[in-house]
């Protein structure tokens, strides 16, 4: 992963882990991170980008957890094969959600207003 699609806002409110995690998926998602792409270490993209190594890790402990990237040892970690998991995970949630709503005899509309409402809100 060449680390110049990277960019980390040093005055964003976004924490830096986040900024890096989110451009990793966003990545995955337009394809230019591809299927066992070889991601640099921790340490190298951390001094590549000025973070501290433990951002960087974080970063990518939350990547794996999410199935986007996976970590094979001293070889290091790469793009998962199965792609985007955190894009699956969204559409089982979504069709739980909306499966539920329909039992509920709640409207589309009240539905969408729901969703749109919980997404505003900050998470905790």
């Amino acid at each position: 992963m060449p680390a110049s699609f990277v960019a980390i806002d040093s005055q964003s409110s976004t924490p830096p882990f986040e900024q890096l995690r989110s451009q990793v998926i966003a990545a995955v998602r337009s394809g230019e991170l591809a299927h066992d792409t070889r991601l640099p270490t921790v340490r190298a993209l951390a001094a590549e980008l000025g973070l501290a190594t433990n951002t960087v890790a974080r970063a990518y402990r939350e990547l794996e957890r999410d199935a986007v990237i996976e970590t094979r040892g001293r070889f290091g970690s790469f793009i998962a094969p199965n792609g985007d998991a955190a894009a699956r995970q969204a559409q089982a949630a979504a069709a739980s959600f909306a499966a539920r709503i329909q039992q509920l005899g709640v409207s589309r509309e009240e539905a969408l207003a729901l969703v749109t409402e919980a997404l505003e809100r900050p998470s905790a």
